[in-house]
């Protein structure tokens, strides 16, 4: 079993999400802005989590604006959806 490091739910599976979605990578503002290290950092997210993420968040603003957990869960939308999960 494995926690998801959004939700903290105990799951059986988790992926891994790239705080900076990898359609970025190549972006000049993104390799002005990120060292590669930055670029290149996943946490360990629950399907639920991960799907809705994408949902609710363009891939570039998930990379400018969303990419820390932190940050996500700043977004009114996912925290939303991870309370809802954790009831």
């Amino acid at each position: 079993m494995k926690n998801c490091e959004l939700c903290k739910r105990e799951v059986e599976r988790t992926s891994r999400h790239h705080l900076i979605p990898r359609t970025m990578h190549k972006n000049k503002w993104f390799k002005k802005n990120f060292t590669k290290e930055q670029m290149i950092q996943t946490v360990d997210l629950c399907k639920q989590c991960h799907k809705q993420i994408h949902i609710f968040v363009s891939e570039k603003e998930l990379g400018r604006t969303y990419n820390t957990i932190e940050k996500l869960l700043e977004h009114e939308k996912i925290r939303t959806f991870v309370n809802w999960l954790n009831r």
